[in-house]
């Protein structure tokens, strides 16, 4: 299958970079590589793209389109938090800069067989790296009703959650639930039909939910931030789009404790905990896509691009 991915915020993103020429930098969300197309265009002979993704299809097809370009450029199959280990294994100590572009791609979305679309019926897979042994299957088919509740309404901030959690049960006494389509059947009969008139396809939030839970995204994430800003060279940048409020909390979190790392109580008139802002923003609020970019790529209209530099 081919990539028609569409790179979010992609010239935001390539400006906020600064990218030397000789330097390294890390697409931890490496995708069909259209990010990292736009990095490695700006890199000479002797700079290094580091491509990351949990997709062994997404790997190739990233590798057939940055053949083109001269940079050295190590394509690793991997998590993006396991940025250390990934650096450590390629002997390098240290980045110029870096790019995670959070949620599905395009590619994955499109591939109906992934089962990430609640447009198309598919098994329920959602797995970001098809070798790993934990599907939405085993969520749906394995978890309790309140487990089910717990992260439909966590991840995917549904309120119908608990309505939705003990119809999937309902079901599963009939037999196990193994397509897309069945799900989406079971969460349209939950949701009152009130409800499913205004807003996102009544599905949304739910497939959103589940894909988090199979992929421990957001505990990735956490470990992530945290681990990209401390491989960060003196003036080397950490750019993250995210899509959905609970990334953005995750990573202005981030920032903010690396920003004000200071933990003395509010009482004292001046800081004696000695612990210093290691970071600094390059922009205030996050950046949005344009009214331009929306047109082409409606994909784009909850991005949010948050850019931090290593002092």
């Amino acid at each position: 299958m081919e990539f028609r991915h569409v790179s979010v915020m992609f010239s935001e993103c390539m400006k906020m970079l600064n990218i030397r020429p000789d330097g390294i930098y890390v697409d931890g969300t490496l995708g069909g590589g259209g990010h990292a197309s736009g990095i490695c265009e700006k890199l000479n002979q002797e700079g290094i793209l580091i491509g990351i993704d949990r997709d062994r299809d997404a790997l190739n097809a990233a590798a057939k389109n940055l053949e083109r370009f001269s940079c050295r450029k190590e394509l690793v199959q991997s998590n993006y938090s396991d940025i250390k280990r990934v650096l450590d294994e390629l002997g390098i100590d240290g980045i110029d800069g870096a790019l995670l572009d959070l949620g599905v791609s395009s590619f994955q979305l499109d591939n109906a067989q992934r089962g990430f679309s609640y447009m198309q019926d598919a098994p329920l897979d959602m797995r970001m790296n098809a070798g790993d042994p934990f599907s939405a299957y085993d969520v749906i088919n394995g978890y309790s009703e309140k487990e089910l509740t717990d992260i439909i309404r966590k991840y995917g901030e549904e309120r119908w959650a608990s309505r939705i959690s003990s119809f999937i049960v309902n079901r599963r006494k009939q037999g196990e639930i193994t397509s897309t389509g069945q799900l989406v059947d079971i969460i349209k009969a939950a949701i009152p039909a009130s409800a499913r008139r205004e807003g996102p396809h009544p599905a949304k939030r739910t497939f959103q939910a589940i894909r988090i839970e199979v992929n421990q995204e957001l505990t990735q994430l956490e470990k992530a931030v945290t681990d990209f800003m401390d491989v960060l060279k003196p003036g080397g940048r950490l750019c993250i789009i995210t899509f959905h409020s609970l990334e953005d909390r995750i990573v202005k979190e981030k920032f903010n404790a690396r920003l004000r790392p200071c933990t003395c109580p509010k009482e004292f008139p001046v800081c004696v905990c000695g612990k210093k802002p290691d970071v600094k923003k390059v922009i205030g609020k996050p950046m949005v896509a344009t009214e331009q970019e929306l047109e082409l790529n409606p994909r784009a209209r909850s991005a949010k691009l948050r850019v931090i530099e290593k002092l």
